[in-house]
């Protein structure tokens, strides 16, 4: 006799998602409150995002229980936006300043998107599936956007992806409470199959 259980797959932890999106999208209320404080108060501000959801992307690479191929992707996209976000906290001046601080940020929005996507893409049981093919195509957009802007100066940018910023963060937070939802549904769905489970076998 076998007891149903619940796939490892979706046993994925919504709240880091949450997390990542509370805080992409407080600091993407903050850039847009001070656009043009100064490129410091802007790098340190990205930082914090490339950070905190590089951090997260290494968390679901050992945390999720799925192919070696996506741990490995999530793992190195965690680990770039990681660099990113410590080469962001640097001073750049000069000309190229705000070249260098798009450059780290559309980058950043890039990797997130691709791997977002991806991991939803092949894998149907992931729950709120649609919403993490959405949340990894609006990353893309935003990476390819700020990649692709021609910022004559760092208010422009900060107001830019301050935009995006609190974008993926709303999709983050509404991701994260609709992951939480699917696994509850599939926590009592599996439960009701286990409890079913010796009375077919009886």
């Amino acid at each position: 006799m076998t007891t149903p259980e619940i796939p490892v797959l979706i046993r994925d932890p919504w709240a880091p998602m949450l997390l990542v999106g509370v805080v992409t999208l407080t600091l993407g209320a903050v850039v847009l409150a001070w656009p043009g404080r100064s490129i410091v108060f802007a790098a340190v501000m990205f930082g914090v995002y490339l950070v905190s959801s590089g951090i997260a992307s290494v968390m679901f690479a050992f945390s999720l229980h799925v192919p070696a191929a996506d741990r490995v992707l999530l793992f190195i996209v965690g680990a770039l936006s990681l660099i990113l976000g410590v080469l962001s906290f640097r001073h750049f001046g000069g000309a190229y300043a705000v070249w260098l601080l798009a450059l780290w940020i559309g980058i950043g929005f890039v990797f997130r998107g691709v791997a977002a996507a991806a991991t939803a893409i092949s894998h149907r049981e992931l729950p709120a599936r649609g919403w993490a093919v959405f949340l990894g195509v609006i990353s893309l957009i935003a990476g390819v956007v700020v990649l692709a802007w021609p910022f004559d100066s760092i208010a422009v940018l900060t107001i830019v992806a301050g935009i995006w910023l609190v974008i993926i963060g709303m999709t983050e937070i509404i991701s994260a409470f609709a992951t939480r939802n699917d696994l509850k549904k599939a926590g009592k769905a599996f439960a009701g199959m286990a409890h079913g489970a010796p009375q077919r076998a009886a």
